[in-house]
């Protein structure tokens, strides 16, 4: 135990309180080992003397710090807000905090930040990782620290929990062939992330599937999961011949799909009369668009607060010395259908 430099010392609130350190030790960190009237004339020394413990040097001493890490590809995607309060739920109700970093899909600063996780001896990662290659978890595992993916169901040698984004995939193209499209774009990227290369081959499973033969297939890589890839991509399709273009998207992310949607409405163009659109995360301001976006919707808080759970669930086991096989769980999407899709004419 510590305490700020310059502040009250807990051998100060041990001897205000006539008790030893130990015991102020113990009220800090085993209560249950006190009796309640020490414990409670400890207690109300700390707050008179205002002392506060440095969380730092207790960590260096016990190996461990009180927190779980959260590292994820962009920290402003709204999709994450959902996901991040079901971790939150989970992990606050097990007296921990969420450290909350997001790498931006750069690979030097996912680095960086595993570093720092490993110096900071966090009891354990949830990672969303920022291409398709097997991550190392070498520096993770030597340690001792779980780590439980998420959205990564390549991954076998550690905990995950994903949405089926090749059912998703599927749904959103089937959607489109359903309503008479038969020149469909597939929109997003870039390719690198397993993500959007689950849902394109999704899609293009359905579409070879379903079709018969008459489908034109474009596939339109973006350099992110932006609006301005969106908008991007909306000059694309923009530029080609009206009796060429795509009638019908599907978006690898809301985002994409509304700053599509936008680049698309600010030429003039008719959505679904003369486009129609498929987001994906269905994210809350996705009904909220300028045409209302269909979309396929995960169970985003259900999906955090079981990643959260496996992690806990492998914070017990290896604190019993008894570490759990990876378990891995999936989670079915559904379609949301909106103004943006229709049964295409003729």
């Amino acid at each position: 135990m510590s305490e700020l430099p310059g502040g009250v010392r807990i051998k100060d609130v041990a001897v205000a309180a006539g008790v030893s350190v130990g015991t102020v030790s113990n009220v800090l960190n085993r209560p249950h080992l006190v009796s309640v009237p020490t414990r409670r004339r400890v207690s109300a020394v700390i707050t008179r003397l205002g002392f506060v413990r440095t969380e730092s040097a207790r960590h260096l001493r016990s190996g461990a710090s009180r927190t779980a890490a959260m590292l994820v590809l962009d920290v402003a995607n709204p999709y994450l807000t959902d996901v991040v309060r079901g971790v939150e739920d989970a992990v606050a109700a097990a007296g921990l905090a969420v450290m909350l970093a997001g790498s931006g899909g750069l690979l030097g600063r996912e680095q960086r930040y595993l570093e720092m996780f490993q110096q900071q001896r966090v009891r354990g990662l949830l990672w969303n990782p920022t291409n398709a290659v097997a991550p190392r978890t070498d520096g993770l595992d030597r340690l001792g620290i779980p780590v439980v993916f998420l959205d990564r169901h390549l991954e076998r040698t550690h905990s995950n929990v994903a949405v089926d984004d090749v059912a998703g995939g599927r749904i959103a193209a089937e959607h489109l062939l359903e309503r008479g499209h038969r020149r469909i774009a597939v929109v997003g990227g870039p390719a690198t992330l397993a993500q959007v290369e689950d849902r394109r081959d999704g899609a293009y499973e359905a579409i070879r599937r379903i079709s018969d033969g008459s489908t034109t297939l474009l596939t339109i890589p973006t350099p992110d999961l932006t609006l301005r890839s969106g908008r991007g991509a909306a000059d694309q399709l923009l530029g080609m011949h009206p009796s060429s273009r795509p009638t019908g998207v599907f978006a690898a992310n809301d985002l994409v799909a509304i700053g599509l949607l936008q680049g698309l409405l600010a030429h003039g163009v008719r959505v679904p009369d003369e486009i129609a659109i498929v987001g994906y995360d269905d994210m809350e301001f996705a009904a909220a668009a300028a045409v209302p976006l269909t979309s396929v919707r995960a169970p985003r808080a259900e999906l955090g607060r079981h990643a959260a759970q496996l992690l806990l669930d492998e914070i017990e086991a290896r604190d019993a010395g008894q570490p759990l096989a990876p378990r891995h769980l999936r989670f079915e999407p559904d379609l949301v259908p909106r103004a943006s899709t229709r049964r295409a004419a003729g």
